[in-house]
């Protein structure tokens, strides 16, 4: 029988601690001051992406215990599970999970965990999402789209677009990747992005819309309140607080860019046609995922579009540093921003709050961008954190 373990809140001075005259360990317990006392529930729930840690910790709180798959200075197209994740999961009751094929990895993982009893909370459930398209294509068409689950829970995921196209996924496929922990990473990385993660038919960075990060949040909420539906008010509650954050969020960077409405942005890889078109913004991008260098063709189809289209900016990453962009924003003659997709981050980062802040940012430089700055108006806005893999700086002089 799977073990579980009880959250210990500790909340300033002394704890009282009242236990009934019944033998055994109750399901639940109240641990606090006279002031103040917090229910908990012996629930572990395990997060993958960093945006999922920090949405499930939004809607969880202290209810139970929030524990991320992978560090959070670890980029997700990186990641590879240990021994020790498997035992993890093995352990977790509730799985929370992006979807859209953002967590390639997560089909064998489940498999080696052996965990029956898992109930996994697709917060992708519902969303509007967009397809992936290839390069010098425009991300401006929705799709509707349904999964069916093998596991503990069926969801209904149809997605309600303009768009006549239906696609209809079976989330039990296994995927082909396999991951060799004695890879050898000094080889060549355009080669090794051939055999590196490449995201599914849609787009899964929908956290970067807030509008669409509202959904996953009341579909973690939902998830959660039917696993432990005597939690249901305080989960109920604590999704409603962040998601009125999440609107005045969502305000405020709607106010701060309509009026750059119609203006194109460049990002490193494909995470922004979500952010740009719920505000209005086109976007373009120079590689599919972070860990594949450019190649020629890519590079002339950035450059074609900057100059076509006379685009006012080049965003890169924290994961990228900025000389990923730097030889080609110095042959164009624009500047170099940062937009942080928030895959990686510090300890920190796993909090709401992190999320908010590092929107905010976007937006912030996002519309210095758009506007005539200097580059000391960057400074604030560069990340100081370390992150597990910062790829070389590619060759983009030509």
């Amino acid at each position: 029988m799977k073990r579980k373990r009880r959250i210990a809140l500790l909340l300033a001075s002394s704890v009282a601690i009242t236990l009934g005259g019944c033998a055994g360990t109750p399901e639940t317990s109240e641990v606090g001051t006279a002031d103040e006392a917090v229910e908990t529930v012996d629930l572990t729930v395990m997060t993958t992406i960093l945006p999922m840690t920090q949405f499930a910790n939004a809607v969880v709180g202290d209810r139970a215990e929030v524990i991320p798959l992978m560090p959070t200075n670890v980029d997700p197209h990186d990641f590879q599970a240990s021994p020790a994740d498997v035992q993890a999961l093995a352990r977790a009751d509730v799985l929370v999970k992006n979807g859209l094929d953002m967590e390639f990895f997560l089909d064998d993982l489940i498999a080696n965990a052996e965990n029956p009893d898992l109930v996994i909370i697709d917060s992708s459930e519902g969303v509007a999402v967009l397809a992936n398209e290839d390069h010098g294509h425009s991300h401006d068409h929705d799709h509707n789209h349904s999964h069916s689950h093998s596991h503990d829970h069926d969801h209904d995921h149809s997605h309600s677009h303009s768009h006549s196209h239906d696609h209809d996924h079976d989330h039990s496929h296994s995927h082909s990747h396999s991951h060799d922990h004695d890879h050898d990473h000094s080889h060549d990385h355009a080669e090794a992005g051939h055999h590196h993660h490449h995201h599914g038919e849609f787009n899964p960075h929908i956290w970067l819309d807030p509008k669409r990060a509202i959904q996953q949040v009341e579909n973690i909420r939902d998830g959660m309140i039917a696993v432990d539906p005597d939690g249901a008010e305080i989960y109920t509650a604590n999704a409603a607080a962040f998601i009125a954050e999440l609107e005045a969020l969502d305000a405020e960077i709607s106010e701060k860019l309509a009026p750059f409405a119609g203006q194109s942005f460049v990002v490193f890889h494909d995470f922004a046609p979500y952010f740009a078109e719920s505000y209005g913004l086109n976007t373009e991008f120079l590689v599919d995922v972070p860990a594949i260098n450019p190649s020629p063709e890519d590079v002339k189809r950035v450059v074609d579009t900057v100059q076509a289209e006379n685009l006012k900016a080049v965003m890169t990453e924290p994961s990228a540093g900025k000389e990923a962009f730097s030889a080609l924003a110095d042959d164009m003659g624009v500047e170099v921003g940062i937009f942080n997709p928030i895959e990686v981050g510090g300890p920190e980062a796993v909090q709401p709050e992190y999320y908010l802040n590092a929107m905010r940012q976007n937006a912030a430089s996002l519309a210095a961008s758009f506007e005539s700055f200097n580059q000391q108006s960057w400074l604030p806005l560069w990340p100081t954190q370390s992150v597990a893999r910062v790829p070389q700086p590619v060759g983009l002089r030509f």
